[in-house]
């Protein structure tokens, strides 16, 4: 399912043994725009400690209880290694974050880690890898979204696929932009994303600002359906993930 980031926010994060804290923010790479940690404030249990999480232990959310599973105990959780998440997260971090709980690298294809072990075992040194940066999605919120010819709003939600973990879309406030209606919402793919200037808080998408102006109008009242996805890709004349997805499978 297609979901809000934003909507996210402030679900309890409940491991196999009780809760362990809040959801408060993700941490995407800025390469496949892919989640790769759920950051939990872990409030009075831990004493206001923020922890990361991965997505692949998380189970189906319980969206009635505003509530995410993940299979992990509160022991797990309370004996990780600690991370300060007010500062960028370093590959040492992740490194030892993922040792901890025998999660598989993410940023290591099966290949290279095949490479790496034999290199490890001929060297007795470990392969170095190059990193990925991590962004926070409560940073983005708020980057101008530059199209081809002019600014046409700014990042204001974010719509996750909570089975992959992967944003499927940015959603774009263009009020105060041209003579469009006031509060108007629309949706970018991050495939359609050109470039990020990141200290400049600036996002480029290849669109012009008519193409966006008559856009399909996204409701942030209704949950994203294939049939509005449909006609949002058929709009733009883009190729449609779903479609890639079943091609590569």
């Amino acid at each position: 399912m297609l979901r809000s980031v934003k909507a996210l926010h402030g679900y309890a994060v409940r491991a196999t043994d009780g809760d362990v804290g809040d959801l408060e923010d993700f941490y995407f790479d800025d390469r496949s725009w892919t989640v790769r940690y759920l950051v939990v404030e872990t409030g009075n249990w831990l004493k206001g400690r923020r922890v990361l999480v991965s997505p692949i232990v998380t189970g189906m959310p319980k969206w009635e209880r505003q509530a995410l599973p993940v299979r992990l105990t509160k022991s797990q959780v309370r004996n990780s290694p600690p991370i300060d998440v007010d500062k960028p997260i370093s590959r040492q971090m992740e490194q030892e974050l993922h040792a901890y709980y025998g999660w598989p690298p993410y940023w290591v294809s099966t290949r290279a880690l095949a490479a790496a072990q034999v290199i490890k075992k001929a060297t007795g040194t470990e392969a170095e890898h190059i990193d990925l940066t991590l962004r926070s999605v409560e940073e983005v919120l708020g980057y101008n979204i530059q199209a081809t010819d002019g600014n046409i709003g700014y990042v204001t939600d974010f719509i996750v696929d909570d089975e992959e973990w992967v944003i499927r879309y940015i959603v774009v406030d263009t009020r105060g932009w041209l003579d469009w209606l006031p509060g108007k919402q629309v949706l970018i793919s991050p495939c359609w994303v050109h470039a990020v200037a990141w200290p400049e808080r600036d996002v480029y998408v290849g669109l012009s600002r008519e193409a966006v102006k008559n856009s399909p109008e996204f409701d942030p009242s209704e949950s994203v359906n294939r049939e509005y996805e449909i006609r949002l890709y058929d709009y733009y004349g883009r190729p449609k993930y779903w479609t890639r997805v079943q091609e590569e499978q």
